[in-house]
């Protein structure tokens, strides 16, 4: 299955649509008929860094999507490798890490 990511005006992911690989577009051309944008992204992770949940980010410069953040503290960076929020104060660190 292929999966696509509609953006509003600020790349902000509103919704998660099925595509359908049994087509040479894997169903672009549909999404694009439901208008707004569209954007492939891939449930295993192969594009984009990370499958596009409701509300994650799109990032042009750098071809992904990104998480929200937790905005539970100053600490996390955005660990640009995986484009995935990184909290490096070991105090917030779960136990079980």
């Amino acid at each position: 299955m292929s999966h696509f990511a509609e953006l509003d005006s600020n790349n902000i992911v509103v919704r998660v649509l099925v595509g359908d690989n049994n087509l040479p577009d894997e169903g672009e051309s549909f999404m694009n008929s439901l208008g707004g944008t569209w954007i492939k992204t891939s449930y295993n992770g192969n594009i984009r860094y990370n499958y596009a949940g409701i509300g994650y980010v799109y990032n042009s410069d750098r071809d992904a999507f990104i998480p929200p953040k937790a905005n539970c503290h100053p600490e996390e960076t955005l660990d640009e490798s995986i484009c995935i929020w990184i909290c490096n104060n070991p105090e917030h660190l779960s136990k079980d890490n």
